[in-house]
This record gives structure tokens, sequence and C-alpha cells, in this order.
């Protein structure tokens, strides 16, 4: 648990060995468990060489490629992992990025520079499918909230 006195995390690419924590970690904090190539993973690594978060960019058929499963364990939300995790994969992977979110958290992406696309015609066909299945998802479970898609594209 992270205070002022535990050592710093620290960043490096998944390895097989970590795929049963990157899926933990997943579950736990109630992501998509779909697409979990630990290759594609980045993960922190707590002082005593825990992973305490986690991310990916997923290729989808129609070229695009996702920033997905971005987690980070309670004790150290707020502290900065997610943020390290999001930049270490854009400086390794380029633009354009894309991402799917609530609505509620596009504010927390755009200091990385995502923008929200909301006209269907702009976006990959994966994502027009993903926002079209979610919305009838959150219909039938009366959720609230509503998919947003969001790109990292140039600058």
């Amino acid at each position: 648990m992270p205070d002022d006195h535990s050592p710093m995390y620290s960043l490096r690419s998944a390895t097989k060995a970590d795929q049963p924590a990157i899926k933990a970690l997943i579950r736990a904090a109630g992501i998509n468990p779909l697409g979990l190539g630990w290759p594609r993973f980045v993960v922190a690594i707590d002082g005593q060489g825990q992973i305490i978060g986690c991310g990916q960019v997923k290729p989808h058929r129609d070229g695009s490629r996702e920033l997905a499963s971005i987690a980070v364990t309670r004790p150290w939300r707020r502290q900065g992992v997610a943020r390290e995790i999001i930049t270490w994969l854009q400086r390794e992977h380029g633009r354009p990025l894309w991402l799917t979110c609530m609505n509620r958290l596009v504010p927390f992406y755009e200091p990385f520079g995502f923008v929200e696309v909301t006209d269907l015609r702009q976006m990959p066909s994966y994502y027009r499918r993903a926002k079209h299945f979610m919305r009838l998802f959150l219909a039938l479970t009366r959720s609230q909230g509503e998919l947003a898609v969001m790109v990292w594209r140039e600058a």
C-alpha cells in the first residue's frame, strides 16, 4: 500500500508469468476480460515486485489500435500509475490510438490528447459496432451512462 515511506513503482513490458496477475487485476477492476494478450501489456510493479497496474494496446481487424485494459489496484489509485501507463503506451505505439470508456471518464483521458468522436461515420467499424451493442446493453439493463469513443490523432 503506498504511503510516504513506501518504495516507488516501475513500469516494464509484461512477461508470460504476469498473465494470471493481469487477468486478476482486470477482473477486480470490472473491465472487459476479452482480448487480454499478455505480450501487448505494460505492467506497473511496486517495490516488492507485485503488479499494481496494467494496460495494453490491442489491434483490431479493421486496422485500428485500442488503448485498453487500463487498471490500477485500489491502494495505488490517484498516485499517477495510470498516467504513467498511458504515457508509456502512447510513446511506444504512436498515433492514432482509439479507446472506449463510459462517458463519465472522458475528462480523465482528455489531458492525454484524446478527443471524443461522436460522428459514427468518423469511427472505424469496430467502434461503431461497440457503440451500437453498448447502447443496446445499457438499455436492456437500464444502466446509466453511455459509451464514449475517443481518439488520439495527429497533433
